[in-house]
């Protein structure tokens, strides 16, 4: 099945991966800078959730979420402090 989430502007995908290799590099994840995207896996392998590159039918969407989640839950809560923060200053 392909995945149909994209962005509406071109531009706006290649900022939320480095936006994404930013936040969880922060985090302490080693990112490769070419492919920011593939920090899924070192979460996943974190998590114990066995997620490979390629065909991932089996895995339950329960463990999907817990490593998407993990991942965009670190992305919004950075984008909340970097607004609060431009409000309070």
């Amino acid at each position: 099945m392909v995945s149909r989430n994209r962005m509406l502007v071109p531009e706006a995908e290649q900022a939320m991966d480095r936006f994404k290799g930013e936040v969880m590099s922060k985090e302490g994840y080693i990112i490769n800078p070419a492919n920011p995207d593939e920090v899924k896996y070192e979460v996943a392998n974190e998590l114990g959730i066995p997620l490979e590159k390629g065909y991932n039918g089996e895995l339950k969407s329960k463990n999907a979420g817990r490593v998407g989640g993990k991942i965009g839950g670190k992305m919004v809560q950075e984008m909340i402090r970097s607004v609060e923060q431009q409000f309070l200053t």
